[in-house]
């Protein structure tokens, strides 16, 4: 393969970062991680604003275009069409993902099952939306999972309600085998993960024969993650199946050391972010040697890591777009990366969260947390916005 053609990112061009936006959009975001980045507002944000919400304060409409409108596609998925068409026009895919979350009923499990199939109807034939995404939590209830995580011994009403989930999870991964649409399974709390994994190597065996279609979660701050990576390639190979790996960093340190803590066990996390990082970019070397075994998404808004897998594609001599390589971000994050990346001739998809308003609020108090606690992240999007915004003389 010629790679003398092969065009490369450049992360701090902004003009193809945020050529999607408007100027009034682009102030907004600036205004909005402004506003994100003090610390204050992002601890007592949250209470304040479900306490309006309880209390039936009208307060929605002033969420829904800000930060829901900064974060999110839409309350529902034909509201996403608008965000879909942008990021095609720069190349990006959507990511449709349901973030209902904390429920507990048998009936809204059901309703969440039918509305994950939804977006694997909705995506059948775009190729806007080349990947979709579901939690194993949306489908099932948390206790029983870490009951079954726990080895505790299960009523025979509990072993009725598994079977319901796994139902539920066959029928999601089912349909995208049917419509060839791949779907990633996320990563949840260590206390329900190993159950979590084992239906997902299970949706593996059984849907990835022919093409990548499933996808479990590693979550490389856990001490344990590169090694079972490993381990499910040898079980793959063995069974003969293709792996499918979406790679990240993690989403619940702070809870999982305060566990940790509390139940007096060893903190199953990194000790450092510098671990963490070593152990994801193990992880995209380990991938990209096996990348016919193995598919990858690597979720990711650390610019060294996203560097990294472009230049062990170069040197493997594998092309920008194998089917077997996606690049991904949240949505209304990191776009310096993400549209750079596509602009490079990258395979790359947005997560687009979407779901009511009240239902999607602890996902979006999550994303303007993790602003303020990834070192540099409000800044660095500061930083652009504003670098951009002097480009464009505003």
């Amino acid at each position: 393969m010629d790679l003398s053609t092969n065009k490369q990112p450049n992360f701090d061009n902004t003009e193809v970062a945020f050529r999607q936006k408007t100027n009034a959009e682009l102030k907004k975001a600036f205004w909005l991680f402004k506003m994100i980045g003090n610390n204050f507002l992002t601890k007592v944000g949250p209470a304040i604003t479900n306490f309006f919400l309880n209390i039936g304060l009208p307060v929605q409409g002033a969420i829904k275009v800000t930060i829901f409108q900064q974060f999110c596609g839409g309350e529902t998925i034909s509201e996403c069409d608008h965000t879909i068409d942008q990021l095609n026009k720069g190349r990006v895919g959507t990511i449709l993902d349901y973030s209902v979350e904390g429920e507990d009923e048998e009936s809204i499990f059901d309703d969440t099952c039918t509305e994950i199939i939804s977006t694997i109807l909705r995506a059948d034939g775009d190729s806007k939306i080349p990947i979709t995404v579901f939690k194993i939590t949306g489908i099932g209830r948390f206790a029983l999972l870490e009951k079954l995580d726990a080895k505790q011994n299960l009523s025979q009403d509990e072993k009725a309600e598994f079977e319901k989930v796994k139902l539920r999870c066959e029928l999601i991964c089912k349909t995208a085998f049917d419509k060839k649409v791949p779907v990633m399974i996320d990563a949840e709390e260590t206390w329900i993960q190993n159950t979590i994994d084992e239906l997902a190597l299970e949706m593996m065996q059984k849907f990835n024969k022919e093409r990548i279609i499933v996808y479990n979660t590693y979550q490389m701050y856990r001490k344990d993650k590169l090694a079972d990576l490993k381990a499910d390639h040898l079980i793959a190979k063995a069974a003969g199946f293709i792996l499918g790996v979406k790679i990240v960093r993690g989403a619940y340190m702070e809870k999982e050391r305060k566990r940790a803590l509390e139940n007096g066990y060893p903190s199953p996390i990194q000790p450092d972010k510098e671990t963490t990082d070593k152990d994801y970019n193990a992880a995209l070397r380990y991938c990209v040697d096996y990348v016919e075994e193995i598919a990858i998404v690597a979720g990711t808004h650390n610019e060294d890591s996203c560097r990294l897998l472009t230049y062990l594609l170069d040197e493997k001599k594998i092309i920008h777009n194998h089917t077997h390589v996606y690049f991904s971000q949240l949505l209304g994050m990191s776009d310096n990366l993400s549209f750079n990346l596509a602009d490079a001739d990258y395979n790359v998809a947005k997560y687009v969260p979407y779901g009511p308003i009240k239902s999607v609020m602890p996902y979006l108090f999550r994303r303007a947390q993790e602003n303020t606690s990834v070192k540099g992240q409000t800044g660095r999007e500061l930083g652009l916005i504003e670098r951009e915004l002097k480009r464009r003389a505003l």
